[in-house]
């Protein structure tokens, strides 16, 4: 007669505790050494377990940080009018966005085409983390043409939302012109930010707004984080 390996009993617990409740999204399951403690195992033992758990997609590691509960996928819609705080609102989840830089510089030539800038033209440059409900679920970078907005960089430090600080400069709707989707490994930065493990999945998206009179206000480049992004193409 087979016995189900202790590793097994063990996962199956904690798959347990987590349908139950006991554990919801986002919460971090006990250590390593109190879960071998409870059980009577070595960690090895436990880790085995945990690995199941995270192949299964019910767990994740943060490095440094423990093994937590996976969250449900965020769906992101990517259509003529693409919004942050709205599209995670629609999820019934807390936006949130945090400055990593804002700076002012020349455009490097990537950027100066998908402005319709001069060589060299300069640009400001915000570099950002997004939050839904605390946790984080993308880098990225938006440029926008300097000259144009002066004033942008104070209204994004006040607003944190880019809609918002356009809105503030003048600009009362802009539209998605084109996106670009490709899947990328994180770096070891993105993989920091995002509390990830380097070379983790990632959903890199590149894309420029225009306002209504079709001139470039924004190209904006977003890495997500594979597993708690799901993007969807619609048309707003």
């Amino acid at each position: 007669m087979s016995r189900t390996p202790v590793w097994k009993t063990i996962a199956l617990s904690l798959t347990e505790d987590i349908a139950e409740g006991r554990y919801g999204e986002g919460d971090r399951l006990p250590t390593e050494a109190q879960l071998a403690a409870t059980h009577g195992v070595n960690r090895h033992t436990v880790r085995r377990a945990l690995s199941d758990l995270a192949a299964q997609g019910l767990v994740h590691a943060r490095r440094g940080a423990g093994v937590f509960v996976a969250a449900r996928p965020t769906d992101y819609a990517i259509g003529k009018r693409v919004r942050f705080h709205r599209n995670i609102a629609a999820g019934g989840r807390i936006p949130g966005k945090r400055i990593l830089t804002l700076l002012t510089r020349a455009a490097d030539a990537t950027e100066a085409g998908a402005l319709a800038l001069a060589p060299g033209a300069r640009v400001h440059v915000y570099d950002g983390l997004s939050l839904a409900d605390g946790q984080p679920i993308a880098v990225f970078q938006s440029v926008f043409p300097a000259d144009r907005f002066p004033g942008l960089p104070e209204a994004l430090t006040e607003t944190r939302s880019v809609t918002a600080a356009l809105q503030r400069m003048g600009i009362a709707d802009f539209t998605r012109a084109w996106t670009r989707l490709t899947a990328r490994p994180a770096t070891a930065i993105q993989a920091l930010h995002l509390r990830l493990n380097e070379g983790a999945p990632l959903l890199h998206t590149t894309g420029v707004n225009v306002d209504p009179e079709g001139r470039p206000v924004e190209y904006g480049r977003t890495w997500f984080a594979g597993d708690r992004v799901t993007l969807t193409v619609g048309e707003d």
